[in-house]
């Protein structure tokens, strides 16, 4: 004797009751109030992958202030740095007052992150061509972004002032902005771990 096997979907087809509109009203009415009425206890702890996006606010700082570790609860360690409220209409700040500057040695400007991180971004203003270098804790090339040239304001250059500069890696430990013999601001950078 053979035996067949029988096989019910179990699908629920047009035909049906349930896919009347009134049916679906009802139950989209109950899945709501479920759904609403669900709360999870509150020693429950998800351990889920977020990323933290850091945005430094410099209007905390005063003019001509050397930044060095005034963010370095936030994760960041400037050198060579010193913020400014800039007098120059050529170098607008993008939002606020200050504008982060290297000094005392123009044309480089350092940080380095106290954790690695996987994006940097900051808008630049720069009389020349500038460079954003991302590098890895043994000091090794990871990313760069490129200002191909000067975007000063109120000048003939074909770039706006304020141009966002972005570097993403995996464990990003430092950066470096660098314009060769130039001038250039650095104003509202951002990371994200």
């Amino acid at each position: 004797m053979v035996k067949q096997a029988s096989f019910q979907s179990g699908v629920t087809t047009l035909e049906e009751p349930f896919f009347k509109l009134d049916n679906l009203n009802s139950y989209s009415q109950s899945f709501t109030s479920n759904y609403a009425s669900f709360q999870s206890p509150q020693n429950d702890r998800i351990n889920t992958a977020v990323a933290e996006c850091i945005f430094l606010q410099l209007d905390n700082l005063q003019c001509f202030e050397v930044v060095d570790r005034q963010y370095e609860s936030k994760g960041i360690i400037f050198n060579n740095c010193i913020a400014i409220e800039p007098s120059n209409p050529a170098f607008p700040p993008h939002s606020g007052l200050i504008v982060l500057m290297s000094s005392p040695k123009s044309g480089l400007l350092e940080a380095t992150f106290v954790n690695p991180v996987h994006s940097v971004s900051a808008f630049v203003t720069s009389s020349q061509r500038l460079v954003l270098s991302a590098y890895n804790e043994s000091h090794q090339l990871l990313d760069c972004a490129i200002l191909p040239s000067g975007n000063l304001a109120n000048s003939d250059s074909l770039l706006a002032p304020n141009i966002l500069l972005s570097v993403s890696a995996q464990n990003i430990h430092s950066i470096c902005f660098h314009a060769f013999d130039a001038q250039f601001t650095v104003d509202d950078l951002s990371f994200s771990y």
